[in-house]
Parts: structure tokens; C-alpha cells; sequence
């Protein structure tokens, strides 16, 4: 009986971590306060929020942090808005490091909620490919998580949980995903800086026109006004260059 009861307890902490991540996941989507975190809504609330920093600095960098790694945790996919605001309300340099530590901290509950979950099966029966990408992952992990968190093209959840699942160690995680972050988060947050007449513009316009009783007012403020494909190449160019060392550790062996 004490052997079923700790088995229980064993599964117990194993699941409810994740069990607990896709509840909330579902309360927010099926509630739809995930459509706070855009870029209607940032132009729709800039005035108060903009205030609300003018007034409360420091409570309003902790409440971004707080409300970035619960993002991030929760999977949103659309974190770059939120990098964004950041840049927009807090000034480039001090948005994009609160980002970057928000970012790694909630990057790194989903780190411990795959390892938990998910990774403990993965390691008992890894076989076949899945073995030699662990293997490959733990030998060269700094260089592949640098190449994954400075590269664009991979989707920052699956880097997120990945990780975790093929035994990269924490501490590697926690530093990497902190430098990896870092060029494109500020990257960002500077383009959000840089929008301010914009969003201004059309916080302002889009007060009137509620003012004025006319319905229903839109948001012109284009994505591409942010993400611009110089900074994709850019990005991804850093990303490769962190690939160099497994390179040349392929090429040291080949003659042997």
C-alpha cells in the first residue's frame, strides 16, 4: 500500500505541472483575454499605460515583468508585441533587459515542466535518432542553444520545451537563453521605441473617433512597420555564426 501511495505521489508531482500550464492555457483562450496582448489593444490603451509609467516606474517594469513570463510560460505566441510595448513604454535599453529576464524566466518554466513531465520517459527510452540527438544536444549544447535562441525561424516555445526534453542541463538553459535573447529582444524593444509618434498618432486618432460616437474605429498599424526582413537576416546570420564551433570541431575529426 506505501508503494502505490508513493508511486501516486510520484505521478502526482510528475503531471501536475503540466496538467496545471494547459488549464490555464485554456482559461485564457476560451476566456479570450489573450486578445489583450495585441497590437490593437497596446494602441487602444497607450494613453493610460504610458501614464501609468510616468507615475509608477518601477511597479509597472514588475508588473510587465510578471505579466512577460506568464506569457511566455503559457505559450503565447505573439510575445513579440509585448517586446514592443516594452521598447515603446520603457525606453529601448531598460524594456529590453526587464524582456530579457522575464523572457528567460518564464522560457524556464516550461524548461522544468518538460524535463518533469516529459523528460524522464524521453531518457528511459530514447532509442535509435532520438539517442543520437541527445547525445549531439549534450555535447555541443551552448553552441545549439545559441544557434536556436538567436535564430528566428524556431519557434521560441519549442526551444523552450525541447531543451528540456533532450537533457540540456539548467544551468546551460538558463545562460544561454539570457545571452541568446538578448540582440533580438533589443532589436525589437528599439523598433518599438522608434513607434512612439506612430502609436501616439494613432492612440489619439482612434480616441476621437470613440469620442465622436463613430463605429466601428480600427488600428492601421502594420506589423511590417516592426519586423522587417534586415532584421530576420540579421538575426539568423548571428545564429549561424554560433554554429562555427560545431563546425570545426566536425572538420578536426574528419581526417581520423
Amino acid at each position: 500500500m506505501a508503494l502505490l501511495t508513493s508511486n501516486q505521489s510520484s505521478l502526482i508531482k510528475r503531471w501536475l505541472p503540466l496538467a496545471l500550464l494547459v488549464l490555464v492555457i485554456a482559461g485564457l483562450y476560451l476566456s479570450g483575454a489573450y486578445k489583450w496582448l495585441s497590437i490593437e489593444a497596446l494602441v487602444q490603451n497607450y494613453t493610460a499605460m504610458s501614464q501609468f509609467v510616468v507615475d509608477n516606474l518601477v511597479v509597472a517594469i514588475l508588473l510587465y515583468m510578471v505579466f512577460y513570463a506568464a506569457a511566455v510560460a503559457v505559450s503565447f505566441p505573439a510575445a513579440w508585441v509585448l517586446t514592443v510595448a516594452g521598447g515603446l513604454l520603457f525606453g529601448w535599453w531598460l524594456g529590453g533587459l526587464a524582456t530579457i529576464f522575464a523572457a528567460t524566466i518564464g522560457a524556464s518554466i516550461l524548461f522544468f515542466i518538460a524535463k518533469t513531465s516529459l523528460g524522464e520517459h524521453m531518457r528511459k527510452n530514447a532509442k535509435g535518432y532520438v539517442q543520437r540527438m541527445r547525445d549531439g544536444f549534450q555535447k555541443d549544447s551552448v553552441s545549439y542553444m545559441l544557434f536556436l535562441r538567436l535564430t528566428p525561424v524556431f519557434p521560441f516555445t519549442l526551444v523552450n520545451i525541447v531543451p528540456g526534453l533532450l537533457g540540456v542541463p539548467f544551468a546551460t538553459y538558463f545562460w544561454t537563453t539570457l545571452v541568446g535573447i538578448a540582440p533580438g529582444t533589443f532589436a525589437y524593444a528599439y523598433a518599438g521605441e522608434g513607434l512612439d509618434s506612430i502609436v501616439r498618432a494613432q492612440a489619439d486618432a482612434y480616441e476621437a473617433c470613440v469620442a465622436a460616437g463613430n463605429a466601428p474605429c480600427g488600428i492601421s498599424l502594420e506589423v511590417g512597420n516592426i519586423i522587417t526582413t534586415d532584421l530576420l537576416i540579421a538575426l539568423g546570420a548571428l545564429g549561424l555564426a554560433s554554429l562555427i564551433p560545431i563546425v570545426i570541431k566536425r572538420l578536426r575529426k574528419t581526417p581520423a
